[in-house]
C-alpha cells in the first residue's frame, strides 16, 4: 500500500489532462491519458478487482460486491472513508462496445444497497481511443438538471473523480512489472 501512496503523491503522475463542466449541456467531462493500450485500460473497468483499486478517491477506496459487466448488468459497491464510514453506490450497464465504449447509469444506494430514489442517477459514457501512442479515456457524465449537476459537484465529484482516475497510472504500471 505504501507504494500506491508514494506514486499517487507524485505531481508528475496525473492522468487527467482536462475537466470541463458544462451547465448548458448538463455534463461534467474528464479526459485522461495513459501509457497503455486501449485493451489494457479497458480491463481496469471490466475486472472488479482492478476497478476496486482506483474507483473512488484515494482516501475512499471502493469494494465491489457485484460487477456484472454485460449490457443490463448490475454492479453494487461501497466506498469506505478514512473514519470507516461507508458510501454505497450502484451501476446499471446500458451499452458496451468493447474496448471502445462503455455506458452506465451510476447512483447512490440506501443502507439496503438498493438505488436511493431521492438521488437521481448520473448517465456515464466512457470512450477509449488511441492518441499520439497513448490511450485517451474520455468520461462524460450527464445530469438531469443544473441543480443535480451543482448538487453532485458540491459533494466533491470533480475532485473525487480526478483523484480516482489519478490512481489508474499506478495500477497500469504495477501490472506491467
Amino acid at each position: 500500500m505504501r507504494f500506491w501512496l508514494k506514486i499517487y503523491e507524485r505531481n508528475d503522475v496525473m492522468a487527467v489532462v482536462s475537466t470541463r463542466k458544462d451547465t448548458s449541456a448538463l455534463t461534467l467531462t474528464f479526459v485522461a491519458e495513459f501509457e497503455a493500450s486501449i485493451e489494457r485500460v479497458w480491463q481496469v473497468w471490466q475486472d472488479p478487482r482492478q476497478l476496486e483499486r482506483w474507483w473512488g478517491p484515494p482516501t475512499w477506496p471502493a469494494t465491489f460486491d457485484s460487477h456484472d459487466f454485460v449490457v443490463g448488468g448490475q454492479s453494487r459497491y461501497y466506498m469506505t472513508g478514512p473514519e470507516g464510514e461507508k458510501a454505497l453506490g450502484w451501476w446499471t450497464i446500458t451499452a458496451i462496445d468493447a474496448p471502445h465504449r462503455l455506458e452506465f447509469d451510476d447512483g447512490f444506494s440506501g443502507a439496503d444497497g438498493e438505488p436511493d430514489p431521492a438521488m437521481k442517477p448520473i448517465a456515464c459514457v466512457v470512450t477509449f481511443e488511441t492518441v499520439d501512442g497513448k490511450t485517451r479515456m474520455t468520461t462524460v457524465t450527464r445530469f438531469v438538471s443544473v441543480e443535480h449537476l451543482e448538487q453532485v459537484t458540491a459533494m466533491g465529484m470533480e475532485e473525487g473523480m480526478r483523484g480516482a482516475m489519478g490512481q489508474i497510472d499506478a495500477l497500469l504500471a504495477a501490472a506491467s512489472h
